[in-house]
Parts: C-alpha cells; structure tokens; sequence
C-alpha cells in the first residue's frame, strides 16, 4: 500500500494494541496479582506454562519482549520503505545481540544464544555463527570482526553503545522537516537523558574523576563539553556535588530528582532518576502518539510506550519471584511516588 494508506492504518492498528496493553491507568494492575502464574494470564491470556515457578518469570520476560518486538516489526512491515529512525530504534537489539554473542564465544559456547531476532530489519546474519567476522560483514558493525579479549570488552561495549546512541541520532535528522521537531522532543531528549543516567551512575557509584566520565560519554563534538547537543547536560551536572541539593535545583531535570526536603539530609540518587526519566518518557510519548496521526511520530511513540509496559513486567516479574511487596513494586517502576 502506498505510504498515506500505510500511516492511517498503522495510526489505527497501534492504537488498538494500546487499548489492550498495560498502560495509563491499566499499569498498576501488573503488579495487583500475587503469583507469578497470575501475571502470565494477565498478560498473554492462554495456559500458563508447566514449568518449576524459578523459571516462569524468565518466561514470562522472554515472551513479553518476544511479543513487542513482533509487534513492532509487523507495524514496519506495513511500509515499504519504513523511516530510518523507527528502524534505528528497533535495531537496538542488534547492539544487544552482538554483545550476547561476543560473551557467549568468550565462554565457550556451541550453540548461538538466545538472541532476539529483529528478522529482515537486522543489519546482522546470524546464520553465519559462529564467525563474528561473517555476522557483521557488510553492515554498519563490521568493525567488530574479531572476539575482543575480557581486558577488551568494555570498550567494545562502549563503541556498540556510542554507535546506536549516534545512529539513533542522526536517523532523526532523516524525518521530514514538518515531523522532525516533535521527533527530537522524544528521541533526543531520551539520549540526552541516557548521558545523564550514565554520568551519574559512574560518578555515585563508581568513584569516577570527571576526565575519566568524560571518556564514557557520547559526544556530537569534539570540544566534549557543556555545549554539546547530546553530552551537555551531562557534563554540567559533572560540577554538582552528589549531597548538595542546591547545586542540583536550578539544572533543567531537576523535576526529575529525588525529592528534597529541607533541613534533611540529601543525596543524589540515579536510580531514582532513572525511572523517573522512563516515566516521563513514557507520559509525553503517550501525549505525542495521539497528538500526531499519521506521522513517524506514530511509530516512534509506540515503541517507547511498549518499551515502559514491558519495564514494567520485568519489574512484576522479578519482583513476584523475590518476593517483593507490591508497594515497593510499585514504588521502582514510578507509578506510586
């Protein structure tokens, strides 16, 4: 079908599985069930599978992300030509994949692991395991043509990082110049919040010296300070002291924070911040999915929804199989703050 007639009904067919998921208010019914076997009916509604309940949550996780990423592939295949930056979103799993591979034969394996197949949309051929020079020729990846030592998988791991982070990018410059500014509110707000993320984590838990953080972000420009696009704000909030509430509440995302109260003791927390920003991504995608019809805004919002409900299983899962109360639950994946 021609693009018009595939956008209207992609717009109708997203909006129907919407009405089924568990978003909005429906959320907190993912974490009202008790028993794991509950929360494999409530979501996919056929038989639970006969396996020890150690191993259902696994399943439970394995199938939820199996479910949104055939989902999504099935909305793109709707285009002929789908827009870059819905494909770049997708091929997320690709980077996640490749690492799981890279672990794998560092471990010895036979057999490929389980990997999540983004089929005909995959810049990868893993039929070619196990040769990592052949899974990745002829694709954007195939600089990763050999097995990294353990000593070298962090920095494999931060080139994937810094490579989809940078595609993820630049695929938004390729939406039509009508669509691209509400684009950029979702995509490059959420990267730029993922710097952030990772700056923060690196400096409360790891100890880490500016110059070394600096060297894990992802930077547009050379200069690596506060002016990049993608980096700024994560070089900004390098200069706050991590128990200091004052130098934290005039930054941009200070919304995003642990709360403050005065005269109490303060601390920074990036946990906190983390589900706050997968929150608030979540609420504006849901604003922008409704807002622009018929645009990539569509397709990009939908993953991003999908993306916070199946946050939210893993969350209902782990947390059903640890035991963990459904206030605390509710707690770590924002819905009750």
């Amino acid at each position: 079908m021609d693009k018009a007639s595939a956008s209207s009904y992609v717009y109708a067919k997203a909006g129907g599985m919407l009405a089924r998921s568990f978003t909005g208010a429906r959320t907190a019914s993912l974490f009202e069930v008790k028993k794991l076997a509950e929360l494999w009916t409530l979501v996919f509604g056929d038989d639970v599978p006969v396996v020890p309940e150690e191993m259902l949550a696994e399943k439970i996780e394995r199938k939820a992300e199996l479910t949104f990423v055939t989902d999504f592939k099935n909305l793109l295949d709707c285009y002929s030509k789908p827009e870059p930056v819905s494909l770049a979103l997708l091929q997320y799993y690709d980077y996640c994949n490749l690492k799981d591979i890279s672990h794998a034969l560092q471990n010895g394996a036979k057999e490929l692991p389980s990997i999540v197949d983004i089929g005909r949309f995959s810049m990868l051929d893993y039929s070619a395991w196990p040769s990592l020079p052949d899974i990745t020729k002829g694709s954007p990846l195939a600089w990763y043509d050999k097995l990294p030592s353990r000593s070298e998988q962090k920095d494999f791991d931060l080139r994937l990082d810094t490579q989809y982070m940078l595609s993820l990018w630049d695929s938004v410059k390729k939406v039509p110049a009508g669509e691209r500014k509400s684009i950029s509110e979702l995509v490059g707000e959420k990267l730029v919040l993922q710097n952030c993320i990772w700056a923060l984590r690196l400096k409360v838990y790891y100890k880490m010296s500016e110059d070394e953080i600096l060297k894990n972000l992802v930077f547009l420009s050379d200069k690596k300070d506060s002016s990049d696009p993608l980096a700024g704000e994560a070089v900004t909030i390098l200069s706050f002291a991590v128990d200091t509430y004052s130098d934290w509440s005039k930054w941009k995302y200070a919304y995003l924070l642990n709360p403050h109260t005065e005269g109490e003791v303060w601390s920074v927390d990036p946990r906190w911040l983390q589900q706050s920003v997968m929150l608030d991504i979540n609420k504006k995608a849901l604003k922008h999915f409704h807002r622009n019809p018929f645009t990539a805004d569509v397709l990009v919002s939908w993953f991003m929804i999908k993306q916070y409900e199946l946050d939210c299983i893993r969350t209902a899962a782990e947390g059903l199989r640890l035991s963990v109360d459904e206030a605390h639950m509710k707690e770590f994946a924002g819905i009750e703050r």
